[in-house]
């Protein structure tokens, strides 16, 4: 995976957070949502304190908020769902700001940003922190199924060539005066993609014979030891233990 595809998630840095084990920042990142999404929605408290936690590993791993905040626009399909559901919900209602809305709606719409937005940013912060290829390590360190991580890795390689392929494409048909102002294109953009396909269909075999002809015998080597001593998982597991130490301190209140 040394040629592939530039991880534009990720910052590079030598703080203690990147060098920690790729395993133990996933492991740490589960039992930190797992704490997130069971806490109570009416503990407020209990959010702030993880957002707290997640901005001492910002500052560990040297990450601005302004890269996090960036990169945060995927939750934007939630934040729509959260902001309609004190409209459309039933239940009691309450005056916010002069709208009457739907009380339950309110504490779901809040449910849903905070645990949403919370497991955004720790998964922002663990892809700023940790390169692709590291990661299907840890995941292949974690047990996951070899097939499953093999078809990963394959598509975060070729994810980059296919769309460097479509890139000359539309070069090509640019350079001979194609403008795909409406939808009388439609038959030449759709031709383009069944090129594309047959393209990236013969590449596919072509490197796959490639690989046979280097051994390649249905296991990819690893090349990087990622083991982790007991100092590295005591670091990563202080994040999930304060998250559950916020949890139960929720529960008990």
């Amino acid at each position: 995976m040394a040629g592939g595809p530039e991880h534009r998630l990720f910052r590079p840095g030598d703080s203690p957070v990147h060098r920690l084990p790729p395993h133990c920042k996933l492991l740490a990142l589960i039992g930190f949502v797992l704490a997130t999404v069971s806490t109570p929605r009416e503990a407020y408290w209990a959010f702030g304190a993880y957002a707290a936690l997640l901005a001492v590993v910002a500052a560990l791993a040297r990450v601005p908020a302004g890269f996090v905040l960036r990169r945060m626009l995927v939750e934007t399909p939630f934040v729509l769902f959260a902001l309609l559901l004190p409209f459309v919900a039933d239940g009691p209602t309450v005056e916010v700001l002069g709208l009457t809305v739907s009380h339950d709606g309110l504490l779901g719409a809040w449910n849903v940003l905070a645990k949403g937005t919370l497991g955004v940013v720790a998964g922002v912060l663990l892809a700023a922190t940790t390169e692709l290829r590291a990661l299907l390590l840890g995941l292949q360190k974690l047990r996951m199924p070899a097939l499953l991580v093999q078809i990963m890795s394959f598509m975060l390689r070729y994810g980059a060539v296919i769309t460097a392929e479509m890139g000359r494409m539309r070069i090509a048909r640019e350079s001979r005066g194609f403008v795909a102002r409406d939808l009388r294109q439609t038959p030449t953009v759709a031709k383009s993609a069944g090129a594309l396909f047959i393209r990236s269909y013969e590449r596919g075999e072509r490197v796959h014979l490639a690989m046979l002809s280097r051994g390649y015998t249905g296991t990819m080597p690893i090349l990087v030891d990622t083991r982790a001593g007991a100092a590295q998982w005591a670091a990563a597991a202080t994040l999930p233990a304060a998250a559950f130490a916020v949890w139960a301190g929720a529960l008990l209140r």
